[in-house]
C-alpha cells in the first residue's frame, strides 16, 4: 500500500513525520473515502474499490492512528473531527489532488462535510453516510461508556479485529480514547440540539447525498431530519436494511454504491 509523509498533522501533535498509507485505484476524477472511527478494517470500503475504480480514481487514507498509519499519540481531542479535516486536506495536497467528491462513513461523514464548508473549492460533491449531526448521544451513552471502560464486553472476536487493525498494542488506547471523546463532545453541548458544526453545515454548497440505514443504531431521534433541514436541497437515501455502515454490510453494499454512482454522474453531467 503507498503512503506519504506529512510533515506534521494536527490529528497526530507533536509526532513528525506522519505516514499517511493509502489505496488508490483507477483513474478519473478522484473520489476519497473517508472511514469511520473504528478504521478501514472494520467497515471497510473493499466493495466500493472493487466496483467504481473502473470509472473513477478510487482513494482511501487511513488517518493518523489507524491502520498502517503512523500510531496515535496522545489520543483523541473533542475538536479531532475538525483535527482531522485538516489532515486530509494535507493528504490531499500532498497528492495534487485539487478537487474530488468526498464519501466519508460516520465520523468520516462529519469530516466530509467540514470540508465542505471550510473548503468549498476542494470539494465536487459529498456522501455523508451514517451521518453524525448532534454532539449529546443519549441513546449510544451506554455503548460508548462500554467502549471507554471495558470494550473487552464487546466479545472476543471484536477485540481480536481491532487488534489488527491497530496492533495487539495500541488498539485499546485508540478504542478507549475514541469513546471517551464521544462522551466528553456530548458533555460539552449546551443543549439536546447542539451540533457538531457550531451551526454552519447550512453552509455547504457542494452537491450532497445522504445515504443512511433505517436501523443505524447510533442515530438519535430527530437527528437525520434536523442536519437535513440544514441542507434542504440535498438527496436523502435512507436503505432500509442497512445499519450503521450501509456500504460494508452485505444487504446493502451494492445499492449504497449504485446510489453514489449514479449521484456522481448526476453531479459531473450537471
Amino acid at each position: 500500500m503507498p503512503k506519504v509523509s506529512l510533515q506534521s498533522s494536527p490529528l497526530n501533535p507533536g509526532v513528525s513525520p506522519v505516514e499517511i498509507h493509502y489505496r488508490d485505484e483507477g483513474e478519473g476524477l478522484p473520489l476519497v473515502l473517508l472511514h469511520g472511527g473504528w478504521g478501514y478494517g472494520l467497515n471497510p470500503f473493499d466493495h466500493q474499490l472493487e466496483k467504481l475504480r473502473d470509472e473513477l480514481r478510487v482513494v482511501c487514507p487511513d488517518r493518523s492512528g489507524y491502520g498502517g498509519s503512523t500510531p496515535p499519540g496522545n489520543g483523541f481531542a473533542p475538536d479531532f473531527h475538525y483535527r482531522a479535516a485538516a489532515e486530509t486536506l494535507n493528504f490531499l495536497d500532498a497528492l495534487n489532488i485539487e478537487r474530488a467528491f468526498l464519501w466519508g462513513h460516520s465520523d468520516g461523514a462529519v469530516i466530509a462535510a467540514i470540508i465542505g464548508f471550510t473548503a468549498p473549492k476542494r470539494v465536487h460533491g459529498l456522501v455523508l453516510e451514517a451521518f453524525h449531526y448532534y454532539r449529546m448521544k443519549p441513546a449510544s451513552r451506554k455503548f460508548f461508556e462500554t467502549l471507554a471502560h471495558e470494550p473487552e464486553a464487546l466479545g472476543a472476536e471484536l477485540c481480536s479485529r481491532f487488534a489488527l487493525e491497530f496492533g495487539e498494542q495500541n488498539w485499546r488506547q485508540l478504542i478507549t480514547s475514541h469513546a471517551k471523546v464521544w462522551l466528553d463532545i456530548g458533555l460539552s453541548a449546551s443543549g439536546p440540539q447542539s451540533d457538531l458544526y457550531g451551526g454552519r453545515l447550512k453552509e455547504v454548497s457542494a452537491p450532497t447525498l445522504f445515504i443512511h440505514g433505517r436501523l443505524d443504531p447510533r442515530t438519535e431521534p430527530g437527528e437525520l431530519e434536523a442536519a437535513a433541514a440544514q441542507l434542504p436541497q440535498a438527496e436523502m437515501q435512507l436503505l432500509d436494511a442497512g445499519g450503521h455502515s450501509p456500504h460494508s454490510e452485505a444487504a446493502s453494499a451494492d445499492l449504497a454504491t449504485r446510489l453514489v454512482s449514479e449521484f456522481i454522474s448526476r453531479v459531473i453531467s450537471e
